[in-house]
């Protein structure tokens, strides 16, 4: 943690819906006039999209049917660390992008599925902010989390994660509904140990519970909507928390335990500007008086 370089990091795994969250805080920043450093959580895989085929193929040669994208043997999980570390102490760090698609790559003349050079943070960025899948992983290497300023989760109930994902990827990459089973299957004991223990150090969670049937998600035609869910709030340190306040902000919200809001899906934004906006001002003001 650092008073004077902060960093915000938001963890959820694929199709948790960690990127809509950062566009939320994209427009806080714009909002408060802060200058972010962001990071995406991609580039920090160890393989590019070739070569990560090649590994998985391999493992599967191997009758390893257990890598993933969700694991330290494709990650780089110390690298990471690095960087939240150094950022902490200057406010710089090395940092790279990973090259989704055709549009992303066409800037820097490479192919897509691959990384940008290494190269350092700017000077004088306010906050460093980091969307991914590890932003508060602990191995007993490495411990990511402890750097972090502000760490929040974003962890759809499980089937809702797997519709996602399985229609995302039948439908964008071409797979069959048994290719996404066995990619869920494979995922699985990562998923378990370094994706699932995060959310029990984040400060902030969200989940959202759809309120339709979800019980075979790998026969869904569509997406639960956010008028079709709830979103469950947690705070870890709810001290502070103005829970009045938010409950009447947030219409047809409640508290389930004492630092839990329930509310309803489509207030997630709402939700999460009003949470979150005290809350990196405090890191601003820390960070000024600090200078």
């Amino acid at each position: 943690m650092s008073t004077r370089h902060p960093i915000i990091a938001v963890t959820g795994a694929s199709g948790a819906g960690t990127t809509s969250v950062t566009r939320t805080f994209e427009q806080v920043f714009r909002r408060e006039g802060i200058d972010a450093a962001y990071v995406e959580g991609d580039s920090f895989h160890r393989y590019d999209r070739a070569e990560m085929k090649r590994r998985m193929a391999d493992a599967h040669a191997g009758d390893d049917h257990t890598f993933s994208h969700f694991g330290p043997e494709a990650n780089l999980f110390g690298e990471l660390e690095e960087l939240f570390g150094e950022f902490g102490r200057t406010g710089t760090g090395k940092v790279r992008k990973y090259l989704h698609d055709d549009g992303e790559a066409a800037p820097y003349d490479q192919d897509p599925g691959t990384f940008t050079p290494w190269e350092a943070v700017p000077d004088g960025r306010d906050l460093l902010f980091y969307e991914g899948l590890h932003g508060a992983v602990r191995t007993d290497e490495v411990d990511v989390a402890r750097h972090a300023d502000l760490l929040i989760g974003v962890v759809p109930v499980i089937n809702l994660e797997w519709i996602q994902k399985a229609l995302r990827d039948k439908s964008a990459r071409g797979y069959s509904t048994e290719a996404v089973m066995e990619t869920i299957l494979r995922r699985m004991p990562d998923y378990v140990h370094y994706i699932a223990p995060q959310f029990s150090r984040t400060h902030v969670n969200f989940q959202r519970v759809p309120v339709v049937d979800t019980s075979n998600p790998f026969i869904a035609r569509t997406i639960p909507t956010a008028d079709e869910s709830m979103l469950v709030i947690r705070f870890a340190r709810p001290a502070g928390i103005d829970f009045p306040y938010l409950l009447s902000m947030l219409h047809d919200s409640f508290m389930s335990r004492p630092n839990t809001i329930v509310c309803p899906g489509g207030k997630m934004d709402l939700a999460m500007q009003l949470i979150f906006t005290p809350m990196i001002l405090r890191l601003m003001e820390r960070r000024r008086g600090a200078s």
